[in-house]
């Protein structure tokens, strides 16, 4: 692998990108078909999450690239296993299933800790499982795919234009939303 290929801005930068499409994607389609709104406020996860209406959750994709900052960094320093084999986009998606949501260090919904130590009913750890999992999976292609042609330049415009809408989104719901 070439060393001065990624760079370290290219690898945080295009994984802010990614993170924060595919965040804004998944959350949104996970939040229509499993009906997170009604879920989160007629069963007993009102107690452990906020209701989708509140202004901090229609926030939560515009914190998302510093989860991508975190992320790309992670990343850079794996760029020989993930951005410079041929199935990279395959490690880089294991490893954020298996330490990120399957394996964390606290007892999160959907994790082996979770379902241990909480009282969550078995399905409210599984409901989730299926739209974190995909994100890890098309976040993992996208960017490897990505790093990987950086001659690409059409993708980098439409990731660009991509990300400030999923970043616009958000701003002017809670504009919207504001009582005057």
């Amino acid at each position: 692998m070439d060393r001065s290929r990624p760079t370290v801005i290219e690898v945080v930068a295009k994984t802010v990108v990614v993170h924060t499409i595919t965040y804004f994607v998944m959350g949104l389609l996970a939040s229509t078909f499993f009906e997170y709104g009604r879920l989160y406020a007629e069963t007993s996860l009102n107690l452990l999450m906020r209701q989708t209406s509140e202004p901090l959750v229609m926030a939560g994709p515009l914190f998302q690239p510093i989860r991508g900052i975190l992320f790309g960094v992670v990343f850079f320093l794996l760029r020989e296993p993930l951005f410079g084999r041929k199935n990279g986009w395959l490690v880089m998606w294991i490893t954020l299933v298996v330490v990120g949501i399957i394996s964390p260090f606290g007892p999160t919904p959907g994790s082996i800790e979770g379902m241990i130590y909480t009282i969550l009913p078995m399905e409210f750890h599984l409901i989730g499982l299926p739209e974190v999992i995909l994100q890890a999976l098309i976040l993992s292609v996208v960017l490897f795919y990505w790093v990987n042609h950086p001659e690409k330049k059409w993708l980098n415009w439409v990731m660009g234009i991509a990300f400030v809408l999923m970043l616009l989104l958000p701003v002017l719901g809670l504009l919207v939303g504001q009582p005057n």
